[in-house]
């Protein structure tokens, strides 16, 4: 039987809706399973319990960066770096695309463009 990859989808949402959608379709079309925040149940379970879960069960990662540094945690950091440190200190493949020219969405909070230039 061909074994069939689980990627999980990591980034921000407002500026990169088109381009996630993207990797989801290539990543059906491979006969992969695409795991993305999207396909997440509604749960009891603390969000990011449910993520590292989530992380863990994949076999490869995709990091889309845009040009917003998106919804942070508690202690400020965006979901998506968070994602994407759990993913590279679990040792799980990560495949980075990084998109600059969407010049209407530009992140404008100067804390998070600060964190978006770093995470780069």
């Amino acid at each position: 039987m061909k074994k069939k990859y689980q990627v999980f989808i990591s980034s921000t949402f407002e500026d990169l809706k088109r381009e996630r959608a993207e990797v989801i379709a290539a990543i059906l079309k491979n006969d992969g399973i695409p795991t993305a925040m999207e396909f997440f149940p509604s749960a009891n379970v603390r969000s990011w319990q449910l993520i590292r879960k989530e992380i863990d069960n994949c076999d490869y990662f995709v990091l889309l960066i845009g040009t917003k540094y998106g919804s942070t945690f508690r202690d400020g950091m965006s979901f998506a770096e968070k994602e994407y440190d759990y993913a590279r200190m679990r040792g799980i493949p990560i495949l980075a695309f990084l998109r600059y020219e969407n010049r209407r969405l530009i992140e404008t909070n100067k804390v998070k463009a600060r964190k978006l230039s770093r995470f780069r």
